[in-house]
């Protein structure tokens, strides 16, 4: 049986036109993937994922051919999980988003405004985002939308830290939330339709220099999710963001090889037996969100 991810993450380019202070600076040269490179990491992974999502580092909406991008998409038959933080929505035009069957959910990462912008009126930026969000409800009511809020701190609760863009976002499509958002949120809250908030918490992306965390763990890397770097490198997850971890190279190897890579299926089948076998995965403190979940092996 051929290996097949829920998620393959392909970065169309590490540079972003924010930087918040959640979102580590990406170390690696700055690097934008050619659209027919794009195309043929397209083909080689199409096989093999559910979904594409098109960013690991980086503003997907910054690449300077976009459009180009998604109608590769289209036309490769690929179902995209677009993630942004909205500020470039207006540039092509909402009919660009609107018109793309290839687009099955759009995640605005609306918690980058404040971080970026402190003190300045969120609404000229909310604008957008909510009068796409009005026309996706009319003419594409199957499309999904997420208002991320990833900036919990775990103490203050959604509220405290978010209640001005809740309730702009409320007032603007005129309803309310029913019950309490507080510190024991759900990750997902319905607004309309199918457009959400999606709450949770900072996480750090993990490094050589952190403390080891230990050498047992699950992840769900290279079982649910991989990820490609926009020079074509396999990394096994979205926080590998500086291929500290590289399975070899989709543009040189082929993905079928990189799939065939002991290093990767080293660290797969260690996944299975909750032991982390590479340096990176002991010191990332990501994975201890899987804990409660999955009950570690008896010793």
């Amino acid at each position: 049986m051929s290996t097949r991810f829920q998620r393959t993450y392909i970065e169309i380019s590490n540079i972003c036109n924010l930087q918040c202070t959640f979102c580590p600076e990406v170390e690696r040269d700055k690097k934008i993937l050619a659209p027919t490179d794009f195309r043929k990491i397209l083909r080689e992974v199409l096989p093999h994922t559910e979904q594409v999502c098109l960013h690991l580092m980086g503003e997907p909406l910054a690449h300077p051919e976009f459009p180009l991008i998604l109608r590769i998409c289209e036309e490769e038959g690929a179902t995209i999980q677009l993630t942004t933080n909205g500020t470039y929505l207006g540039r092509y035009g909402f009919e660009t988003f609107l018109r793309s069957r290839a687009i099955r959910q759009i995640n605005f990462s609306i918690h980058s405004y404040k971080d970026n912008f402190p003190g300045q009126d969120i609404r000229p930026y909310l604008y957008d985002i909510l009068t796409f969000s009005r026309m996706a409800l009319e003419e594409r009511p199957e499309l999904y939308l997420n208002y991320r809020l990833w900036n919990l701190d775990g103490k203050t609760g959604v509220r405290s830290e978010n209640q001005e863009i809740i309730d702009h976002i409320c007032e603007f499509f005129q309803v309310s939330l029913n019950e309490t958002v507080d510190v024991s949120f759900r990750k997902s809250k319905n607004v309309i339709g199918r457009i959400y908030f999606h709450f949770d918490s900072r996480f750090q992306w993990p490094n050589g220099g952190d403390p080891i965390q230990g050498e047992t763990g699950f992840c769900h890397a290279l079982s649910q999710q991989i990820g490609i770097h926009a020079d074509g490198t396999v990394v096994p997850c979205c926080l590998d963001k500086e291929a500290a971890l590289p399975l070899g190279n989709v543009l040189t190897d082929g993905f079928a090889a990189v799939l065939a890579n002991e290093r990767l299926n080293r660290m797969r089948e260690g996944f299975k037996k909750h032991t982390l076998t590479e340096d990176l995965c002991q010191r990332c403190t990501f994975i201890k969100r899987f804990d409660k979940k999955l009950a570690l092996p008896k010793s």
